[in-house]
């Protein structure tokens, strides 16, 4: 395990180097969660993987969230960035050259053209009952919906009530996914859910990783499948997967600790995911 860790940080690195020293701690200089949603346009889609975010209304406030933007864009960006780089996915451009993330309407129809989407601070999210429908029909024909991001007990059951307006639990449980399963050994080798806490937490704390203190001292991934047990849902508890991509460029500590363990568990749910 060690060898893997210290070849993934190794291949960052290779990687950053390679993209030079701009590339790797760009910070965006766009402030934090001010850029509005990349929503899609007629020519987004060209065939290639684009990061699809959900967009979705908070009835709710989190301590340290923001609802929908957690974390957004340069998560999604740093994301898109790695995945090309350590794998052979193509990653669909803008013309800019950055990578072509978007962000989607629950209730849009190029939801569907989206295979793969994320959300985040989900413990604020309250659905409309069209969102609720056009939800259950997207991952029903084969869509799939990670949440990282969301930290004790009250945002944990807020979240399961809204997936259960969706995915109703009697059809559709809630299960705990054991370290045993493919996700854990899709690409990398992970061998627990990494607890990885925002950078503001972090240093707040003194090196702290639990949010919420012995609440939300154990991290833990949950799933929820169709009658193939085929994944739906990946709910990704009481860790921050998605700040080791997004503040990866920001302090060296941080990315040493938390980077190589986000990205191998980003990676291998994508991986999963688009394999099955």
């Amino acid at each position: 395990m060690r060898l893997l860790r210290v070849t993934l940080v190794g291949s960052l690195l290779l990687v950053a180097a390679i993209a030079g020293a701009q590339e790797w701690f760009r910070g965006y200089g766009r402030g934090y969660n001010r850029v509005p949603p990349r929503l899609p346009q007629t020519d987004s889609y060209d065939g290639s993987f684009s990061f699809c975010r959900a967009l979705y209304t908070s009835g709710y406030r989190e301590q340290s969230g923001s609802g929908w933007n957690t974390d957004y864009p340069d998560a999604d960006v740093n994301f898109s960035i790695r995945l090309s780089e350590l794998t052979k996915t193509r990653v669909s451009r803008s013309g800019d050259h950055e990578p072509n993330h978007l962000v989607v309407r629950l209730t849009d129809d190029e939801l569907f053209k989206c295979p793969f989407i994320e959300m985040e601070d989900v413990g604020t999210a309250r659905f409309s009952d069209e969102e609720v429908l056009r939800l259950r029909q997207y991952l029903l024909k084969g869509g799939f919906l990670w949440v990282d991001d969301f930290w004790g007990e009250e945002a944990w059951w807020q979240w399961v009530q809204e997936i259960q307006r969706v995915l109703p639990k009697a059809d559709f449980p809630i299960r705990a996914v054991a370290l045993d399963h493919p996700v854990y050994k899709t690409f990398f080798q992970v061998p627990r859910l990494p607890q990885i806490p925002s950078i503001a937490h972090w240093r707040r704390s003194g090196g702290e990783t639990s949010e919420r203190g012995q609440e939300s001292a154990v991290p833990q991934m949950y799933a929820i499948s169709d009658a193939h047990d085929r994944v739906m849902v990946l709910m990704t508890h009481n860790t921050d997967i998605s700040d080791a991509w997004e503040r990866e460029g920001e302090d060296p500590r941080f990315f040493y600790q938390f980077s190589p363990d986000g990205y191998s568990v980003g990676i291998n749910v994508l991986m999963y995911t688009m394999t099955h």
